[in-house]
């Protein structure tokens, strides 16, 4: 088994704002195994949240684990080995994506039938940062000229304040009547307690599905009086890390938000979403800063989802990775073997 790392940059249609910045170009890891002549493909995002910042330090970070040796081992012994050298979730993600993407292809399967998995039936939505009501205007046309979807998520938490948000959201509304959509709200933990109650109360009756993530991660014991009072469902991403939150906290929302960076890839994703469902909450699969590869295996086990939000390879230009794509505005992985997709040169 040879195992190489490929750093390319991800360039941005859109800089995406949400109330704790502005993302626009980032830098990615590749990951590339080549074994018994098949070649597979993962892919890593660096955070700052998720314990490796930059590149630099995912590679180092997947250099010590595959010096320890992992060859002739399982996923799980590897994700276990990972774990004890405290390997960060973003880095290892890349290498468990491709150790799954090997798998399947062994096996001659696409990914999500290995995994007992039905193909994606639910739209995408696409994302539109927070911005001015002008900006708005314009996004808006650019974002749906050639999409299908349905879907738009709105982030909020402004900086500026709640009436930034409503001016913000207002005109998302305004543009976007005739296309259709239905609007999902992600506030990115940037309102205060009392501030989400009342967002939450003048967005129920504007065309809002849900809210995500409204309080920032580690006030979680404010969810409860949140959650008491909601007059829209309440779902949680930074708090939601692994699958050993979800009992911390199931009885004070409505459904978690996972994302393989976050996790560390589809062996512990699968297992938040095992979690959520036995405690019956709703499911939700993200993306942060993602080409197609890392995309398309998000794509192959979101059949069980109930909501997707795997649109950030639509905001690249170019999306350096052959993979998934809209179809009838589902975020559909292509008919190959694996995950179905692989970096371009």
């Amino acid at each position: 088994m040879k195992i190489s790392f490929r750093k390319v940059m991800l360039k941005k249609r859109f800089p995406l704002a949400i109330s704790r910045g502005i993302s626009g170009d980032t830098h990615n890891v590749f990951i590339k195994i080549e074994d018994e002549g098949l070649v597979a493909w993962g892919e890593s995002c660096p955070g700052k949240s998720e314990g490796a910042e930059n590149t630099e330090e995912v590679i180092s970070q997947l250099n010590k684990l595959i010096k320890v040796g992992i060859k002739d081992k399982s996923i799980y012994e590897i994700e276990s080995i990972a774990h004890d050298m405290k390997i960060s979730p973003s880095a290892y993600a890349g290498l468990d994506i491709a150790l799954w993407d090997l798998k399947a292809k062994k096996a001659k399967l696409p990914l999500n039938e290995l995994l007992g998995l039905p193909l994606p039936k639910s739209m995408t939505s696409l994302t539109i940062g927070i911005m001015s009501p002008e900006s708005v205007k314009q996004r808006i046309p650019l974002l749906f000229e050639n999409a299908s979807t349905k879907f738009l998520k709105v982030k909020l938490g402004s900086p500026l304040g709640l009436e930034a948000d409503k001016a913000m959201y207002k005109q998302v509304l305004e543009s976007t009547k005739g296309y259709g959509l239905s609007l999902r709200v992600d506030a990115n933990g940037g309102w205060s307690t009392e501030n989400a109650k009342y967002m939450i109360d003048w967005l129920s009756d504007k065309n809002c599905d849900y809210v995500e993530q409204p309080l920032v991660e580690g006030n979680e014991k404010e969810l409860k009086t949140l959650y008491q009072s909601r007059s829209l469902p309440i779902f949680v991403d930074e708090s939601c890390r692994s699958s050993s939150d979800i009992s911390k906290y199931h009885d004070c929302v409505d459904g978690v938000n996972l994302k393989l960076m976050k996790c560390g890839g589809i062996t512990e994703g699968l297992r938040v979403l095992s979690t959520a469902k036995a405690f019956e909450l709703e499911t939700m699969i993200g993306c942060m800063s993602e080409s197609s590869i890392s995309i398309s295996a998000a794509a192959s086990i979101s059949g069980q989802i109930d909501h997707i939000d795997l649109d950030s390879h639509y905001n690249l230009n170019p999306d350096p990775s052959w993979g998934a794509s809209m179809t009838k505005g589902i975020t559909m992985p292509s008919n190959n073997f694996g995950h179905g997709a692989h970096l371009k040169n």
